[in-house]
């Protein structure tokens, strides 16, 4: 199962960036869990100093950018 983690506060980009991995992740068939976090202090612990950001299996993938639903289905594999 992957694990997929939203960093944000909850702006349209994080939004959106969750729907990039949702659908990406439901095409491919692959069981995974979705967790949004938006605590900074939370955020912080990754390194993080801009949003959104995307990790997978608690690795930064993507940080302050929204990559397409094809671009995160590379990620995922």
């Amino acid at each position: 199962m992957k694990k997929i983690q939203i960093l944000g506060t909850g702006c349209p980009k994080c939004k959106a960036l969750a729907q990039s991995a949702e659908t990406a992740a439901k095409e491919m068939g692959i069981e995974y869990t979705i967790e949004k976090v938006t605590e900074i202090n939370e955020i912080m612990k990754f390194g993080i100093m801009m949003t959104p950001a995307l990790v997978i299996d608690g690795q930064v993938k993507v940080v302050g950018k929204v990559p397409s639903a094809e671009e995160i289905k590379r990620l995922l594999l």
